[in-house]
C-alpha cells in the first residue's frame, strides 16, 4: 500500500554508516519522503526514545541499537519493529510482545553471502593467505606450512540456512561433513553427531547459531580442550557465542591451530585487542553478510515487511504482539 504523509509515523533511527539511504530499495519505497530518517546512531537510549517518539513503525538497521523493556514501555504508539537482518539479540522480544509490538526480520537473504565468507575464512586460515601475502610483499619467499582441506572433517554447529549452505560448500571441496544442531532433523541429509564427538573429531569447527541465553558462551574452555590442537575455528555468527578469553588462551597455547572470525565480543574490536596480534587468526569486520546482492535483498525485505504489515498481512514475523 502507498505510504503518505498522512499515514502511520515511520522512523529509521540508526542508518549509520548509511546502507539503507543509498539503496535502490529505499529509492523505490513509496512515501519515503514522509519517513523520519536518521543517518547517525542514537548513541543512548534516551536519544533513541527521542527519535522514535510517537512512531508506529520503526525500521532497525544496526544491532547496536538496543530495544529494551523501557524502550517499549515508553513507546506506546509502536506497533511494528522491522529489523534488517536475521539476529534479534538486540531486541527484548518478550517486552515487545507484552507491549503490543510485532517484530519482523529478514531471514535467509544473507545465507549465501555468509556461507561463502565462512568458506573464504576457512581457506585463508588453512592456507595462511594473509601472512603469506604480507611476507611475499616484504620480499620473503615462504614455503610450506599450509593445510589441505580435502579429506578433512568439517563440523557444523547449527543447521539453519547458513549452516546448511556452508556444509554443502565444505562437501563441495571434498570435506567430510558432520553436524550438531539444537533441532535434529535427519531429513536435512547431514550426519548428526553429539556435540562432544563433533568437537573431538573435526578439523574445522564452524559456528552457525543464534545468540540467546542458551548459546551465550557456548564454546568455552571445556569445549576448546576437546578440540584437536590442529583444528580451526570459524565464527560468522555472533562473538558472544564464544568465550573470547578461553579462545585466545587456546590460540596462544597452541591448543587451537587457528581461527577465522567475522564477529567479536565487542564491536568494533578495540585497539590493542589480543586477537589483533595473533598471527594464526584471520579477522574481518562483521561483514560476512554485506555483499551488494545480500545487502539490497535484505533492505528490500525489511521495507516489504513494513508494507505488508500495514496492509494487514505481516510477513517474516519473529514475534507477534500479544495485546
Amino acid at each position: 500500500m502507498p505510504i503518505t504523509g498522512g499515514g502511520p509515523r515511520i522512523v529509521v533511527p540508526d542508518d549509520a554508516p548509511p546502507v539503507l539511504g543509498p539503496s535502490a530499495a529505499w529509492k523505490n519505497f513509496d512515501g519515503r519522503d514522509a519517513v523520519q530518517y536518521f543517518d547517525s546512531l542514537p548513541g543512548t537510549e534516551e536519544r533513541l526514545l527521542e527519535r522514535i517518539a510517537g512512531a508506529e513503525v520503526v525500521v532497525n538497521i544496526r544491532s547496536s541499537t538496543r530495544f529494551t523493556p523501557p524502550v517499549f514501555e515508553r513507546s506506546p504508539a509502536l506497533r511494528l519493529l522491522s529489523i534488517w537482518g536475521t539476529g534479534t539479540d538486540n531486541v527484548d522480544l518478550e517486552a515487545a510482545a507484552r507491549h503490543g509490538v510485532t517484530v519482523t526480520n529478514t531471514p535467509g537473504v544473507s545465507a549465501t553471502s555468509i556461507a561463502e565468507h565462512a568458506l573464504a575464512l576457512m581457506l585463508a586460515v588453512a592456507r595462511r593467505i594473509p601472512r603469506l601475502d604480507s611476507q611475499t610483499r616484504a620480499g620473503e619467499w615462504p614455503r610450506g606450512q599450509m593445510t589441505q582441506l580435502q579429506g578433512k572433517t568439517l563440523g557444523i554447529i547449527g543447521l539453519g540456512a547458513i549452516g546448511r549452505k556452508f556444509a554443502r560448500l565444505g562437501a563441495g571441496i571434498g570435506m567430510r561433513v558432520i553436524a550438531w544442531t539444537m533441532h535434529p532433523d535427519p531429513s536435512l541429509g547431514f550426519a548428526l553427531v553429539d556435540l562432544d564427538d563433533l568437537l573431538q573429531s573435526s578439523d574445522v569447527v564452524s559456528l552457525h547459531l543464534r545468540l540467546s541465553d542458551q548459546t551465550r558462551g557456548f564454546l568455552g574452555a571445556r569445549e576448546f580442550a576437546l578440540m584437536k590442537s590442529s583444528a580451526i575455528l570459524i565464527n560468522t555468527a555472533r562473538g558472544a557465542i564464544v568465550d573470547e578469553a578461553a579462545m585466545i588462551d587456546a590460540l596462544r597455547s597452541n591448543r587451537l591451530a587457528g581461527a577465522g572470525l567475522d564477529v567479536f565480543a565487542v564491536e568494533p574490536i578495540p585497539a590493542n585487542h589480543a586477537l589483533l596480534e595473533s598471527a594464526n587468526v584471520v579477522l574481518t569486520p562483521h561483514a560476512a553478510g554485506i555483499t551488494v546482492e545480500a545487502l539490497e535483498a535484505g533492505l528490500q525485505l525489511a521495507l516489504d515487511n513494513v508494507r505488508n504489515f500495514l496492509a494487514g498481512r505481516p510477513t517474516n514475523v519473529v514475534i507477534t504482539a500479544s495485546r
